[in-house]
């Protein structure tokens, strides 16, 4: 069973879109009732770090979530979803994220000609291989939307790159926690795969 966190974060019809496209009935998460009838949990978002986890926190998510992922069980944030994983975002003040991936978010800072927000189709490097990657050639173009990136405090946790004037982080993971920066639902075919494969996936890599 599929779940799809939805706590105001915007973007949810188009992800569950995308993963009932692949087959899957997916199940909106509103509270912490239905965690643990899943078997995988995405975070979508588009938005405000500084928003979204008081939220989160508001509504109960946080130690549930954080249960979900101690269980084994696969758990993919996406755009604003995956910095939500981070331990601390800086946007709208310090707040304390997930903690999931160790690491921080903060404002992009490209050179001069480089827009922020970063907006539009960008590739990215794998550097290593994924599960949820399985079928993705190397080097595609996915869909990006943020003003803010991620930097991780182990580079283990680093999977793939993207470049906007200077190199961002397009892909984070550890264990059975998977992130993303781009958003795999307007990603086309490329995203639909993704999708594909971490609703089969197993959490193992």
């Amino acid at each position: 069973m599929i779940g799809i966190l939805a706590v105001g974060l915007g973007n949810l019809r188009s992800v569950e879109n995308g993963v009932y496209q692949n087959g899957f009935d997916p199940v909106i998460v509103r509270d912490a009732s239905v965690l643990d009838d899943l078997s995988h949990l995405i975070i979508p978002g588009v938005g405000n770090f500084g928003a979204a986890m008081p939220e989160i926190d508001r509504r109960g998510l946080r130690q549930p979530i954080l249960a979900f992922a101690a269980s084994g069980r696969p758990l993919l944030g996406t755009c604003l979803g995956m910095q939500l994983l981070m331990s601390v975002g800086e946007e709208g003040g310090l707040h304390e994220g997930l903690g999931l991936i160790p690491g921080r978010v903060a404002r992009l800072t490209p050179p001069p000609g480089f827009r922020v927000p970063h907006v539009g189709w960008n590739t990215v490097a794998m550097r290593r291989l994924h599960p949820v990657f399985d079928g993705v050639k190397e080097r595609r173009d996915f869909y990006f939307v943020h003003a803010y990136a991620a930097a991780c405090d182990r580079d283990d946790d680093v999977l793939g790159l993207t470049d906007h004037g200077t190199s961002v982080i397009a892909v984070v993971g550890r264990a059975n926690v998977i992130g993303v920066q781009f958003h795999p639902e307007k990603s086309q075919v490329n995203g639909l795969r993704l999708l594909e494969d971490f609703c089969h996936w197993d959490g193992k890599c």
